[in-house]
């Protein structure tokens, strides 16, 4: 356990693959997981919102140079978003779904999860940011309301520096962090 980022007693959900200056840190009732404290060792029952690394797995992967161990990291976080309950996300159409047989939007799995389509964009991201949201411990009609405006934000993925792309809006950390918060297993 990492001095620099003790579990909260209170924790009521686990954070992993959080980026080390994300907007999880502000959020009440979590133990948060950054690199600097490794994902890989969390071993709790809390539901989990899941945020493993997606270059090796999204549209732009052929420009990305992930690490050699980096496509098993999105596995271990669907085995606990399955074992726990919780949310996974990443970005729509990743290949992380047919490759660990995630359900496509409007089906479901053996472990009762679903696919549920967002754009970031209504949480205050700067580009759209299609995501798809893998959900395992709650019904569809169980989500928690979410902004929806029909126009979505003119930026593009592409343009956003690194650390852009990957920024979770607090809106939707929170949002997440609810979600998260209503699965169980």
């Amino acid at each position: 356990m990492s001095a620099l980022y003790p579990p909260s007693a209170l924790a009521q959900v686990a954070v992993l693959f959080a980026r080390e200056n994300s907007h999880y840190f502000d959020l009440a009732g979590l133990d948060v997981y950054p690199a600097s404290r490794d994902a890989r060792t969390y071993s709790g029952d809390l539901p989990v919102v899941a945020h493993p690394p997606c270059r090796a797995w999204g549209r732009l992967r052929q420009f990305s140079k992930p690490r050699d161990d980096e496509k098993s990291l999105a596995f271990f976080a669907v085995d606990q978003v399955r074992r726990c309950g919780g949310v996974l996300e990443h970005p729509a159409n990743s290949t992380l779904w047919p490759a660990a047989g995630l359900p496509v939007p409007g089906h479901r799995d053996e472990w009762g999860g679903f696919t549920w389509p967002v754009y970031q964009g209504h949480f205050g991201h700067p580009a759209p940011k299609a995501t798809w949201l893998y959900i395992v411990g709650i019904e569809p009609a169980q989500i928690p309301d979410y902004p929806f405006e029909l126009a979505l934000p003119d930026g593009r993925v592409e343009l956003l520096s690194r650390a852009a792309r990957e920024h979770t809006p607090p809106a939707f950390a929170a949002w997440l962090v609810d979600l998260a918060a209503r699965c169980s297993k």
